[in-house]
Parts: structure tokens; C-alpha cells; sequence
């Protein structure tokens, strides 16, 4: 897969051994979905990276020079998921944070992945990992570097008709799926899980969250979740995805999966699922 890459502005693609990033996963990351050279969550990405940034202690880009850099990156791509990583930058040995820090930028285009158009009309098949997420309430919400509890629930399964599983923690409450947010209709009611003990906030998810503010967010348990009437998932590379199968339930894409799917075409997703 091709990737165009600028590492501080300059066209490279290898980082210093002695990064933060890679030695302790110190940094955080956007997967920001462009349309031509249009990025429409691009504001909502901005402002969970300067958000995060200010949690971790680390200086934030500057977001016009953030997306100069997408726009040549992006260029004369059609389509083009944009990975935006952003690290402490080079440190002495030990965790103690540097006393200047010098924070590293990494800006990626890449060819989106493919999802096939069944997959926006039928919905995807998911399966619940064995893997539970461990609680930290300052990690809470961001989207930090390490990704070592999707990796591990990711390797679970080979099954290509599989496309995700959902995480629970080890209270089992159900949290997310592991590249995705979750959401359910129980009832008549649109539910999706509390983040504030451990989860990725999603860009997708808070453009569905201020879309139906009536969203009820809390716990959500798996018995909950596998008798709900219609279950979504967001993403802002995939775009809302229903789920036709959990376990040995099956569902059908209700009214409120097609219309947040209509307002993600609206958006400026065109490739999405809109009927």
C-alpha cells in the first residue's frame, strides 16, 4: 500500500530510534477521512488532538500548518484516509518528560480501506472478544499510541466474514468494537456506552452524539446490547456501519441506522451507504 508521508514538513519516511512515540507510546493520533480536499469532520479532529495534547502534557501543531500539509499529502487522491501522529518527540532514556520538549509530526495518506457496499445495505457480522479493556480514567476518551488491547482482540479471529468484535471491560460493560463506536436502539431509545473510564471518543461518534442529542449515554451491559433492536457502528474512516449479527442474534438496519447513514452522505461521504 502507498503511503505519501511528510515527518516535520519533509518529505521521509523513518523517525529518530530515540522518539518517545516508538520507545514508550508516548503521542497520540487522528485517522481523518478526506473527500477530494475535503475533510469533513476535520474541526472535530482538530479539536479532540488539542484537547488530548493538553491532557498528555504536550505542545500542540499548529492545525492550519496540519492541514497545509493533508492538503499535499491528499493531493490528487479522490479518496484518502489522512493519519495525523503526534509524539513527544526525542528524550533521554527513563519516563521522566523531557524539560523542552520537541514534539514530532507525522502527516499519512493512504488509499481508505475497502468496505463493501453490502456492508452499508445488509450490515456486518460480530463476534464478542474474549480480551477486556483495563480501566484508566486519564487515558479515558483519547486516542493515545498504544493500541496493544485492539491489536490482541483483533488477533482473536481469522474468519474474513467477521468484521468486528465487541469490547467489553472487566466489569463487562460494554464499551466499543475494536476499530469502532457502538450504538443501540433498545426500545425505541439510541444508547452507546460511557467513555469515561476507557474507550477511543470518537470523531464519528460525537457527530452522531450532537446529531441526537436525546442519545442516552451510560452503562451498557452485553445482555442489553444482544436485545437491542438495531445496532450501529461509527467511524470516521468507515462511516456508520449496521450489524446484522452478534453472536446468535440477527438484526435488521432499522429507521435511525439509514437516516445517520443519509446524514453521513450529506456530510460530504459520498461513497457511503445513503439509501
Amino acid at each position: 500500500m502507498a503511503v505519501r508521508m511528510r515527518i516535520d514538513g519533509a518529505a521521509a519516511d523513518q523517525v529518530p530510534a530515540l522518539d518517545r512515540g516508538l520507545a514508550y507510546g508516548d503521542g497520540l493520533f487522528e485517522s481523518i477521512r478526506f473527500v477530494g480536499a475535503v475533510a469533513p469532520l476535520w474541526l472535530r479532529h482538530m479539536r479532540r488532538l488539542s484537547e488530548s495534547c493538553e491532557r498528555l502534557r504536550i505542545p500542540a501543531p499548529d492545525a492550519a500548518q496540519l492541514w497545509r500539509e493533508a492538503l499535499e499529502v491528499t493531493l490528487g487522491m479522490p479518496q484518502a484516509v489522512v493519519r495525523i501522529t503526534v509524539t513527544r518527540g526525542v528524550g533521554a532514556r527513563g519516563y521522566a518528560l523531557p524539560a523542552s520538549p520537541r514534539p514530532m509530526r507525522v502527516v499519512a495518506a493512504s488509499a481508505p480501506p475497502q468496505v463493501a457496499d453490502s456492508a452499508y445495505a445488509q450490515g456486518v457480522r460480530m463476534r464478542v472478544c474474549d480480551i477486556r479493556l483495563a480501566e484508566q480514567p486519564l487515558l479515558a476518551g483519547m486516542k493515545h499510541l498504544n493500541r496493544l488491547e485492539q491489536v490482541l482482540a483483533r488477533a482473536e479471529w481469522s474468519d474474513p466474514a467477521i468484521a468486528e468484535g465487541v469490547l467489553c471491560d472487566s466489569h463487562g460493560r460494554v464499551i466499543s468494537a475494536t476499530m469502532a463506536n457502538l450504538f443501540a436502539v433498545v426500545d425505541g431509545v439510541l444508547l452507546t456506552p460511557a467513555l469515561d473510564r476507557c474507550g477511543v471518543a470518537g470523531v464519528a461518534r460525537a457527530e452522531v452524539l450532537a446529531t441526537y442529542p436525546q442519545t442516552q449515554v451510560g452503562e451498557l451491559m452485553l445482555d442489553t446490547l444482544l436485545g437491542a433492536n438495531e445496532i450501529f457502528l461509527s467511524s470516521s474512516v468507515r462511516g456508520i456501519l449496521p450489524v446484522h449479527s452478534l453472536c446468535e442474534r440477527s438484526y435488521a438496519p432499522g429507521a435511525l441506522t439509514r437516516q445517520l447513514q443519509l446524514h453521513w452522505h450529506n456530510l460530504g461521504f459520498s461513497m457511503e451507504q445513503a439509501e
